[in-house]
């Protein structure tokens, strides 16, 4: 079935708001990857950025909504302490 043109309008306008980052782990690891997902009742991707964010957080990353939607500006309290 082919995509009307008003949906093909949608997908392209919702695509524009959206990074894609490829990760290719060993075939082992994807496995056990996936299965932790699951187990947590979490989609591969939700488990993943979680995973991520938590980690950049640690890291000394903020995360606050912007209006574009993103969760993460790209400054760290690592930067602010260096710009002082």
């Amino acid at each position: 079935m082919a995509l009307s043109e008003a949906k093909k309008a949608s997908n392209k306008k919702s695509d524009q708001k959206y990074m894609q980052i490829l990760i290719k782990p060993y075939k082992a690891e994807g496995a056990a990857i996936r299965e932790a997902a699951a187990a947590k009742g979490q989609s591969l991707q939700a488990y993943i950025l979680q995973a991520v964010r938590e980690r950049m957080e640690r890291d000394g990353y903020t995360f606050s909504p912007n209006p574009d939607n993103s969760l993460c500006n790209a400054s760290s309290a690592l930067d602010s302490e260096t710009a002082k």
